[in-house]
Formats: C-alpha cells, sequence, structure tokens
C-alpha cells in the first residue's frame, strides 16, 4: 500500500526517534544525543547512538543506521505498512485508507478475518467435546500437552459433513462469505445450495499472519484420506508461498534470541516450541519459496533448516539452497541442521532430548559448505572430465548469485575449496589452472611461463622512467597502500591475517593501525569495511585513517580504492607482501654478504656486486605498484573479453 506523502511527513513530526528505540533499548542522554547497547548485535561497550535532531540512530560497532520506519522494521520483523500502523498507533494518528476500492478490500478482508475466527472457535470446540475423542487420543499419542494444544489453538473437524457450514450460518455467516474463507466448497453435479465442508475428520491447525490473524487451516487426516495433510485453499487471505506456519509466535523469540529454526511440518514446530525452541516456522506442504525466505531473514540473518533426515528431507534442502542462490545478500544466508536418517525434529527430541538437537543446531553447515558437498561428496574424481564436470555444476551455483560482490566471494570461496581437494587452482574467469594458491612467478619459472598464456596474467614490465624512485621505493607508501587495501577490502583479511601479522613496518603509526586492525578482524569478523572503518575511528585511529585513506595514497594504487575489483586487489595485496617480506629479509642478506666479503678474491667480489645489481634492478620492477596493477587489470579485461 502507498501513503500519501503529507501523511508520513505529519507522522514523521509527531514521533521522537529516541522514544520509539527507547521502548527496546536503554537509553542515557549524553549532550544533544542519547546511546545504549545496540540491539542488532552484542556488545558491553555502548556504541549505539540516537539523535532526535538528525532524526536518526547509527551504531559504530556494526553499522547499523536509520530511522524510526527503519529501527521498527529491523527490530522487530515488520513489513513498511505494519511499521507504519505501529508508529501511526503510538502518535494517535489513523492510517488513511487511499480509495474507495482499497476501503472495499479492507472491510472484506475484516469480515473474512471475523469468519475465521468463528470457525477456529468452532474448531476447538468440537475438539474439546465427545466428538473431539478420537482426536484428543491421537495428540495426547503425539506426546502434546493440553495448554500446548491450547496454546496453537488445535481443534478438531468432525466426520459427519456439513457441520460446519450449518453451524456458521446458524450464527448469521454467509454461505458467500464461507466460500470465499474457503470453509466450505459446492458438491460438483450437486444441488446449488448443497454445500460440502472443506475439511472432514482432520485434525485441524490454525494458520494464521504476521500479526496472529487466523488466515487458513491445516488438517491432519484421522482416516484413509489419501492426502494426509491439506491446507485451505488460496484465499483473498491466504496465498500459501507468502506465509509460515507459527510466524506471529516465533517472531518475538527469534528477534530475542537470533536463532530462528525452519522444519518441514506443523508437528515439527509444535514439538520443538514444547522442547524449548519457541522460534520455529514451517512452510505448508510445498518447497520453500522466494518470498518466504525473504520473511526468514526479516525475523533472523541466518535461519537454520532442520528438514528430516531421509532422501525427500534432503531434497527439501537442497530446493531451499537453490531457491536461495539468487537472493543472498551480505549478512543474509541459510544454515543447514542434517539430521539423522529417519528422524524428524519431532522424533529426535523426544527420543534423544533437546541437547542432541542443540548439538546438531551448533554443527550447522554454511550454505558455502552445503554446495560444496552436493557437487562433490559421491562423485568420481578420476578423471579430467569428472573433475570438470563438479567445476561446472559449481560455477552454476556461484553465477545465481545476483549480488557481485558476493559472487565473487562464492567463486573465490569454491575455487579454494576445488584447490585444496584436486590440487587446482581458480583463474580470475572463474575457471581451474593446475598450481598452489600463492605461487610465485618471480622465483618460479614455470609459473612465470603458465601466466603468461591464455586465462593467466603476465608480470608487470620495466619501471616507468618517468616516475621518480622515491615513491616507488618508499617502504611506508608501500605499507601504506597494503593497510588501505585490506580496509576497504576487509573480506581479504579472512586469507592474508596471518601474513599481515608477520610483516614489521617501520612507522609506528602505521605499525599501530596494522594491530588495531587485526584485533578488529578477531574480535569483530562479522563487520563490512565501514564497519570496520567506524570501528578503528572509535579505538582512536581517525587521524591515520583519513591520511592513509586520502587521494595522495590511491594515486600510488588504484587496486586500494573501495571500487577496486576483488581480484585485483587480492593479487595486490599478494604482490605487496612479497615486497614486503623481501625487504625485511635485506638486511640480513646484507650482513652475510658483508661477512663473507673479508675472504672473497676481486673476481668473486666482482660477482657478487653484479648479483646485486641485477636485484636491485629486480625490487625496482616489483614495487613499481602501479605497473603492476595496470600489468594485471589489463591482462584480466583482455581476458574477460
Amino acid at each position: 500500500m502507498a501513503f500519501p506523502a503529507d501523511f508520513l511527513d505529519e507522522l514523521r513530526n509527531r514521533i521522537t526517534l529516541s522514544e520509539v528505540v527507547g521502548r527496546r533499548v536503554k537509553l542515557v542522554k549524553r549532550g544533544r544525543e542519547h546511546s545504549g547497547l545496540c540491539p542488532f548485535h552484542n556488545e558491553k561497550t555502548p556504541s549505539f547512538t540516537v539523535s532526535d535532531e538528525k532524526g536518526f540512530y547509527h551504531c559504530f560497532g556494526c553499522g547499523a543506521h536509520g530511522s524510526a520506519f527503519d529501527f521498527v522494521m529491523n527490530s522487530e520483523g515488520l513489513t513498511f505498512p505494519e511499521t507504519v500502523e505501529r508508529l501511526a498507533g503510538l502518535a494517535g494518528m489513523t492510517v488513511p485508507q487511499e480509495s474507495p476500492q482499497d476501503r472495499a478490500r479492507a472491510e472484506k478482508r475484516s469480515s473474512l478475518l471475523d469468519v475465521m475466527e468463528a470457525a477456529t472457535a468452532w474448531f476447538e470446540e468440537q475438539l474439546a467435546g465427545e466428538a473431539g475423542r478420537e482426536a484428543r487420543e491421537y495428540l495426547q499419542r503425539r506426546g502434546l500437552a493440553p495448554q500446548t494444544v491450547a496454546a496453537f489453538r488445535l481443534g478438531f473437524a468432525p466426520r459427519a459433513r456439513g457441520v460446519l457450514a450449518k453451524a456458521l450460518r446458524a450464527r448469521g455467516i454467509a454461505v458467500d462469505q464461507l466460500l470465499e474463507a474457503g470453509l466450505v466448497k459446492r458438491i460438483e453435479d450437486g444441488p446449488q445450495e448443497e454445500l460440502r465442508d472443506y475439511f472432514f475428520h482432520r485434525v485441524v491447525f490454525p494458520i494464521t499472519d504476521r500479526r496472529g490473524r487466523v488466515i487458513a487451516f491445516g488438517g491432519r487426516t484421522l482416516g484413509e484420506s489419501k492426502a494426509k495433510y491439506l491446507n485451505s485453499p488460496e484465499t483473498a487471505l491466504f496465498h500459501k508461498g507468502r506465509v509460515l506456519y507459527n510466524l506471529a509466535r516465533a517472531r518475538k523469540a527469534a528477534h530475542d534470541s537470533g536463532e530462528l529454526l525452519v522444519t518441514e511440518g506443523y508437528m515439527d514446530v509444535i514439538a520443538l516450541a514444547e522442547g524449548g525452541f519457541p522460534a520455529a516456522v514451517a512452510p505448508l506442504g510445498t518447497a520453500i519459496t522466494e518470498e518466504q525466505i525473504e520473511e526468514l531473514w526479516r525475523l533472523a540473518p541466518e535461519p537454520t533448516l532442520c528438514f528430516d533426515g531421509d532422501a525427500a528431507g534432503q531434497r527439501a534442502a537442497l530446493r531451499a539452497a537453490e531457491r536461495a542462490m539468487p537472493l543472498l545478500k551480505p549478512g543474509k544466508s541459510l544454515r543447514f541442521a542434517l539430521l539423522p536418517a529417519g528422524e524428524d525434529p519431532d522424533s529426535l527430541l523426544r527420543g534423544k532430548g533437546a541437547a542432541a538437537l542443540r548439538g546438531l543446531l551448533e554443527a550447522a553447515l554454511p550454505l558455502a559448505e552445503l554446495l560444496w558437498r552436493q557437487a562433490s561428496e559421491g562423485r568420481p574424481v578420476d578423471t579430467p572430465e569428472r573433475r570438470a564436470a563438479i567445476r561446472a555444476a559449481l560455477r552454476g551455483q556461484v553465477n545465481a548469485i545476483r549480488d557481485p560482490e558476493l559472487r565473487e566471494d562464492y567463486r573465490q570461496e569454491m575455487e579454494r575449496r576445488f584447490s585444496a581437494a584436486f590440487g587446482f587452482q581458480g583463474s580470475s574467469q572463474g575457471g581451474f589452472r593446475r598450481g598452489g594458491q600463492n605461487r610465485d612467478w618471480r622465483r618460479d619459472p614455470r609459473a612465470r611461463r603458465a601466466g603468461a598464456g591464455a586465462g593467466g596474467w603476465v608480470p608487470p614490465g620495466p619501471p616507468d622512467k618517468r616516475r621518480g624512485p622515491t615513491d616507488l621505493l618508499n617502504p611506508d607508501r608501500t605499507a601504506e597502500l597494503l593497510l588501505a587495501t585490506l580496509i576497504n577490502h576487509n573480506n581479504l583479511l579472512t586469507e592474508f591475517v596471518e601474513d599481515l601479522a608477520g610483516i614489521e613496518f617501520a612507522e609506528e603509526g602505521l605499525s599501530a593501525l596494522r594491530q588495531a586492525l587485526i584485533d578488529c578482524f578477531a574480535h569483530h569478523p562479522e563487520l563490512d569495511s565501514e564497519g570496520v572503518k567506524c570501528h578503528l575511528s572509535n579505538q582512536g585511529y581517525s587521524g591515520v585513517l583519513a591520511k592513509l585513506l586520502a587521494p595522495e595514497v590511491y594515486v600510488h594504487g588504484r587496486f586500494a580504492r573501495p571500487d577496486a575489483s576483488a581480484e585485483v586487489a587480492r593479487q595486490s595485496v599478494l604482490h605487496i607482501l612479497g615486497v614486503l617480506r623481501e625487504r625485511q629479509a635485506a638486511p640480513q642478506q646484507v650482513e652475510e654478504a658483508l661477512a663473507l666479503a673479508a675472504d672473497m678474491t676481486t673476481d668473486q667480489l666482482q660477482r657478487v656486486q653484479a648479483r646485486q645489481k641485477l636485484r636491485l634492478e629486480e625490487d625496482g620492477l616489483k614495487v613499481d605498484l602501479d605497473r603492476f596493477e595496470a600489468t594485471l587489470q589489463a591482462t584480466m579485461d583482455k581476458t574477460d573479453t
């Protein structure tokens, strides 16, 4: 629904951001702003600030930022229309209806919701009465306590035909409303007025919307029906692919715990709630949809799919992974808890207890691991063609990711896994070539020849004579470029943090910043580049950062810029680390050479000096970072075309 702009402006004027945030966060007034512990990540020292004057909140720890609307949506998992309705209620305003058609639709929905509520109450009455004895015995065998049955409002649809229609019509509900709500259907080839209840001889599970209002039902047969489970038909209230069972009850639990479980059925959800896992939902009998995945991410950044341990459950998990791939974005993914064969969450809880399930949840696989196993496990790899089939399967999955940076990260991750498993390394085109991941072309002539071929990159040419030697050989400038690249592309720290720790920086400020960056990665690996910068600024490095990330530094290495490609940045970091390591080793080599010189003849000394001159020329080539970057980028651009 689109809201009038003047209504939204008036709503913004009436609400106070600190009051909205203060309903969930304990705020302390500090000057013109408020501060508190961030509700979006765990922290002990407040880094979350709220500014009523500026109209936004900001966390310097995780980077969370936004308005009152953003806060309510992100902290409570509401949609924008639901957020507007919530804030309008706080401000004492009435949400306007857009048009007579909108009002008519809203009135119709409200009327159908009343019908569904009446049906829910009637089903509950049947379960509690004499007709519901068989259903109550079934629920008792499944181990459900009476309070659980009441909390989930379970009911019973009797064996008799047409009794729901008669009961609700006696309460003043019209036939058209019963049909529109999906509670009854006309008998085919029968009289117009003859109706049949949609649910017959079934335990009934009410399905609610995000606000807890009943919009549909699911029914579990107690007889010999071919359909073990049956859901309401699609109606004006109910669209099966958009709804998750137990969403309203699980929403608060998910936000409080940060955990969200996704199972296959109603009974699994209810068993999890009884077993101490209230943040559980389920799709409604079909493969999870894109809309349901987006709904899950409103509640938790990485929901855990906990499907049955049989073949059907594993297929459902793989279908969910495939559906999620195009939707992935930074910080949003899925995890997969693999249950033992023949087990579902309900049976596992009742047979082995909550501790067994908790162990499986803690060992849940990230999405990347599931994709790798799906492509590689149980497949022969003894020929190039069979390995190529695995590579092609991985590439097809990765190429489905729409986010370009995340797609590149996945590509590199799959290349690393392929290399570790089969001794192959990925090229910049997403293929794989023979060789170790960090082979240095300067030391290995075979790698140098291979790099000049198709799909590789050639080593840089001779230094640009127009450039002066000061910038090319300045150790501090090289260190600045290394740190700038790792801060702007901080995902590279996963691969290079140990190398960074082993490099000594001559300039004290850069050395301290290097250590702070390593500490930040160790304690806050979830931060993106902007979050890292905010964290370092809070640690007192704002001045060093301003100098480090200035145009004066970038002019010596475009690869350090935030908009540089991930692969160019990675290859540049490899290059700089090699330069710095060799510089670090140089003083010891000079001392050894001086010690040997005392015993050398004139001819031997001249040969050593010639080799030293050649080495200096090679060093000049290696530290010409602009030439390196230009050559690398040109080669990658050429191979991309």
